[in-house]
């Protein structure tokens, strides 16, 4: 939820929320601070840590959310699953970037950390124009690659019934505190 301490946010936060809730349903806990950022990607325990900077853009809602979320349903995971939302918890998002390093910003994207070290990166342009399906299947492949913990991030039961957001930055108000 909306951290009172950072800047404000550029989006209402009640027209979000299901953006947010669709990613905390599949297993992420956000990060809402800086620190938070910090202390949750900085880790030096031999563990896999997935950040998805998270956004309201289309491709978030139609590729990145839904893709990233059937990724978690497979056999293999990353140990840790956080996320940051972009224009919302800007101070956070910005420290996520920063730990990104050599990547440009990008609103929504996916980073796989090990030891605090960035070891593979999806930026916008390659989740723009592919379907979830696709995005999942990538996902998939990396995570058998460099993860060892043991999935899915959510019973299959409780997958089914995850409700995917849908709408478009376009048409979310502007915060108005």
């Amino acid at each position: 939820m909306f951290n009172i301490s950072s800047r404000q946010p550029m989006y209402d936060q009640n027209a979000v929320q299901p953006m947010r809730d669709e990613l905390v349903a599949v297993g992420f806990t956000e990060l809402l601070s800086p620190e938070d950022a910090e202390k949750a990607i900085n880790v030096n325990d031999g563990k896999t840590v997935l950040v998805m900077i998270n956004s309201v853009c289309g491709c978030a809602a139609g590729s990145a959310r839904p893709g990233i979320s059937l990724a978690l349903q497979n056999d293999v995971i990353p140990d840790k699953l956080y996320t940051g939302f972009a224009g919302q918890e800007r101070d956070a998002v910005e420290k996520i970037r920063e730990l990104i390093a050599n990547y440009p910003a990008s609103s929504p994207s996916v980073a796989l950390f090990k030891n605090g070290e960035i070891i593979h990166f999806m930026h916008r342009h390659e989740i723009e124009g592919h379907m979830a399906q696709q995005i999942s299947e990538y996902w998939r492949k990396i995570f058998n690659q460099h993860c060892t913990k043991q999935g899915p991030s959510i019973p299959q039961e409780h997958f089914t019934k995850v409700l995917h957001a849908k709408s478009c930055g376009s048409k979310i108000p502007l915060y108005q505190g």
